[in-house]
Formats: C-alpha cells, sequence, structure tokens
C-alpha cells in the first residue's frame, strides 16, 4: 500500500512538473515569438510581472505608501470621513487634525466670538422649487442630495438602496440620464427625473422626446421634478457612455435601445441648439408635467450663462428655469475622456460663484434655484458651496462611498469589487441592501447635522444664513481671505435696465 502511494506521489510530482514546464514553454514560445510588446518579446515570461505590478500598482499606493491626505481623486483621510458618517460613528478624531491650513486653497469657517447656544439654534427650512411657476412646486428638505447617477452605470442594488436610503434621511434622489427604472420607485425616494441628451426613458420609437411619456410619468407622485441635463462636469461636449456588457435587457428596455451595444448619448440635445429652445423646452415640459423644471450644466464661462438670462428678461420669468444644477470640472462619471475628464469646465469652486452673481445681477437669484455639484462629499465642501451661494448639495461619488465604494476606479469596468457598478451577480452579492441602505441615511442625515454645526459655530441659527464672509480660503503666500472679498457680492438688478 505505501509502495503504491510512493508510486503515486511521484507520478503526481512528475506530471506537476511536466505541465508546469510545458506551460512554462508554451508562455515562452508565445511571448518571444509575438509582435505587440518589447518587454514581453525581450523578456519572455518575467516580463510579465511588469504589467501584473503596473496594474496592482494604484492599489499598493492606496494602502502602503501614500498618506492620508494624498490620495486622488479622493483621499483617504476624505473617504475615511465619509465611511464614518455612513456608518454612523461620527467626526470625532483624536490627538488634532491632518488638514493642512496653508495648504493653498484651504478651507477655513469664521467662528463666532459667541455661538449660538443650543436652545437658540433654528431647524434649516425648507424651500419650495417652482413656487408660482409649476402646478405642483416640490418642497426640498434636505440639503444634501443624491446626484444623478444612471441605473445602468449603477447596478440594481445600488440604485435600490440609495433610493430606500433617500426615503429614510429625507432628501432626493436624481435618475441620471438612464431613465426612470423600478428600482428608484421601489425605494419610496422623492425623484428628479433627468432628460438627458439621448431622451433615455422619454422618448418615442424615433428617439424623440415624447409628450405622452412625459405625461406618464409627471403622474407618478414621486417624480417630483424634471432636470434637462446639458452636460455633466466630468466630461462637457461629450455624452453618456454605457460600455455594451453593462447594457442588459432589463436596462435595455428602461433606455429603448438594443442589448449589448454601447450606449453612447449624442454630445448634445439636437432639438436645443440655443438659449432660446433651452427656454422652449423648459416651458413644454413644466407645461406638460405640471412640475418644475430645471437644468444641470457645467459651466466654463459667464457667456452662456448671460445668454440666458437675457432671454429669461427678454421673454418672462415664466419661461425661466426653476433651478440650475451646476456641476464643477472635477465632477466623475462612471466612462468619460481623461482629455475632457481632466481640462473641460470650471471647477466647483469657479462657476459656483459666477452661477450666483450673474443670477444676482440680472435680478433672478429668488426665481431660481441653486444646486451645487463637484467633489462636494464632506460636510465642510458642502457648507462653502452653501456660504457661496446655492441653495442645495448634490453629491455622486459621497453617496457611492456610504454604499462602500473603496475607488477602485473600476466603474466602466463592470468589474466593481463592491457590486455598485457592476451587472455581475457574483459581484453584487457583496452589496446587502438591507444594510447599505441604512448607511446612505446615515450619511445623508450626518451630513445635514455637521453643516448645522458648522453654522452654529459661526453663530448662525441654520445653515441657510451662511454668506460668504462666513469662509475663507488659504492663499500661496499662507494668508486666508474671505469669499466676499475673493468674489464680492455684485450690486443687485434695480429692474431699470438690463445689464446687457
Amino acid at each position: 500500500m505505501s509502495t503504491m502511494i510512493g508510486v503515486l506521489q511521484v507520478s503526481l510530482g512528475v506530471l506537476i512538473v511536466v505541465l508546469v514546464g510545458g506551460g512554462l514553454t508554451y508562455w515562452y514560445v508565445q511571448d518571444i515569438t509575438q509582435k505587440k510588446h518589447a518587454i514581453l518579446r525581450n523578456y519572455p515570461v518575467i516580463g510579465h510581472l511588469r504589467y501584473f505590478f503596473e496594474q496592482l500598482g494604484e492599489y499598493f499606493r492606496q494602502y502602503f505608501f501614500l498618506g492620508d491626505r494624498e490620495e486622488m481623486p479622493f483621499n483617504r483621510a476624505t473617504r475615511g470621513w465619509v465611511y464614518r458618517l455612513a456608518k454612523n460613528e461620527g467626526g470625532v478624531i483624536g490627538f488634532g487634525s491632518t488638514y493642512d491650513l496653508h495648504q493653498p486653497g484651504a478651507l477655513l469657517f469664521v467662528n463666532a466670538g459667541f455661538p449660538v447656544l443650543e436652545e437658540d439654534q433654528a431647524p434649516t427650512p425648507p424651500l419650495v422649487i417652482g413656487e408660482g411657476y409649476a402646478a405642483k412646486p416640490f418642497v426640498a428638505r434636505s440639503l444634501i442630495n443624491i446626484s444623478g447617477m444612471s441605473y445602468g452605470a449603477l447596478s440594481r442594488p445600488a440604485v435600490l438602496a440609495l433610493s430606500r436610503g433617500a426615503a429614510e434621511a429625507g432628501c432626493w434622489m436624481d435618475t441620471g440620464e438612464g431613465g426612470l427604472a423600478p428600482a428608484h420607485l421601489e425605494g419610496g425616494a422623492d425623484i428628479i427625473m433627468q432628460i438627458g441628451t439621448a431622451k433615455y426613458g422619454v422618448r418615442d420609437a424615433e428617439g424623440h422626446l415624447s409628450d405622452a411619456r412625459l405625461r406618464e410619468l409627471a403622474a407618478i407622485d414621486a417624480v417630483k421634478a424634471f432636470e434637462i441635463k446639458l452636460s455633466q462636469g466630468a466630461k462637457p461636449g461629450k455624452g453618456g457612455v454605457l460600455p455594451a456588457a453593462k447594457v442588459t435587457p432589463e436596462i435595455a428596455a428602461i433606455r429603448g435601445i438594443p442589448v449589448g451595444v454601447d450606449s453612447i448619448s449624442p454630445n448634445r440635445h439636437r432639438d436645443i441648439g440655443n438659449v432660446n429652445e433651452l427656454l422652449d423646452m423648459i416651458v413644454r415640459v413644466r407645461t406638460l408635467t405640471g412640475k418644475p423644471v430645471g437644468i444641470k450644466t457645467a459651466i466654463g464661462g459667464r457667456r452662456f450663462l448671460h445668454e440666458l438670462c437675457e432671454a429669461i428678461l427678454r421673454r418672462g420669468l415664466d419661461t425661466a428655469p426653476d433651478f440650475i444644477a451646476v456641476d464643477g470640472g472635477e465632477g466623475g462619471s462612471g466612462a468619460a475622456p481623461q482629455a475632457l475628464a481632466d481640462h473641460m469646465a470650471l471647477s466647483i469652486d469657479e462657476a459656483l460663484p459666477r452661477v450666483v452673481d450673474t443670477l444676482i445681477e440680472f435680478g433672478l437669484r429668488e426665481r431660481v434655484r441653486v444646486i451645487a455639484a463637484g467633489k462636494l462629499v464632506t460636510s465642510a465642501r458642502a457648507a462653502w458651496a452653501l456660504a457661496c451661494g446655492a441653495d442645495f448639495v448634490n453629491t455622486a461619488r459621497g453617496f457611492m462611498f456610504s454604499l462602500g465604494c473603496v475607488q477602485a476606479m473600476r466603474c466602466h469596468q463592470n468589474t466593481c469589487p463592491t457590486g455598485i457598478t457592476t451587472h455581475d451577480p457574483k459581484l453584487q452579492r457583496g452589496l446587502v441592501v438591507e444594510e447599505k441602505y441604512l448607511r446612505v441615511a446615515h450619511y445623508a442625515r450626518n451630513m445635514n447635522k455637521e453643516i448645522d454645526m458648522i453654522a452654529h459655530a459661526c453663530g448662525l441659527r441654520h445653515a441657510r444664513e451662511f454668506r460668504r464672509e462666513h469662509v475663507r480660503r488659504a492663499q500661496a503666500d499662507g494668508r486666508s481671505e474671505a469669499f466676499n472679498m475673493l468674489y464680492p457680492y455684485p450690486e443687485p438688478f434695480d429692474g431699470k435696465a438690463g445689464p446687457f
């Protein structure tokens, strides 16, 4: 018996050697004869280590080499902040902050000599969107809301967890350009329905905007408003991209497109080529639906804003968008050309004050609500946006972190390890909706709570009292300057002569 075991062991060992040797030989011959990769041709077999370490390099840097404040696009300290809020662990730290107060761009809030006592604090009041112009205005209660992320770019469990969490926390959820999915409604959240350049979810058989479909969506009580997407910060001038691997039969049915084919939106609405056509579309959608209608856009300068405001004053306030969602150039996307993501459109730090100031100059600030987005994932950044003039703050990646995103940078590959941006059932299994929706709710609630805490420290009763003088930004010389000096409030429009 022992002899037979010995023979089997030797035979198995020989077989393993033969298989490994044969495999290495085949690998060697394949590498040395191929013509595409010089390293593999010159260093067969061992050259694969270079590609292996290149692929894993970002993860080694993330966990072993980079400091807490060094990683991009979101460093470990920022992600840790979001994770703690989502887990309801609080934002308390020990021994001192690692935030460099002297780094150019650092935000500093102006603390009051006598902060507001707890008994004098007031709840942050809701704001009404579309009041006086939409038949069914939207009462928006949360300062922090979920920015547009399409069903398709996100998995079904992710969308369902976001919807349930948003309903629990009382914030809204933007559908993104991929249309309204059952998972959006299943959670019970307030929904802003986005109309993208391809008209997904609101298109007829020819791909045009469907009046009948708009009326169907407007009849759904959960759909509170519509948003016409002109562009987004990560890729202004480029439509949405959903790789073929993520276009499942369900997603294809929701969008009205073929299964398993790249879903590429036009770079702009074919029926909106100027500000007058944009205002025509706003009026059309609001008339058909009875609900508020706004626009989402990245900002490159003031020209578009001036043309838009001039047209509104010329045509009447009833033609104006009920809100403008301003997306900074640092905004994220599941898939975007790097040339556009890196270099196109203004940062939210510049774009937001320009939008607010232009609305003030034209006397439209009270008519049009302003929503800010662009890496505003922490309460401090959100409070800054409110101080600069935003009414609300949208974040996409903040809520992705609340779902458990680890910044693997695989959103476009259908291989997301946390199940958020993949349609692989094996990977989706890791995202447990019953657990993650609570983290979504915790994050939204705690963000609102911390924003109010900053406001109280500034001597304000609630967050809607923020102004630019309450926040300062560190300059290159080490000194800080108040935002009301960096971006002085313009003279309000007197109503007598337009600033043309």
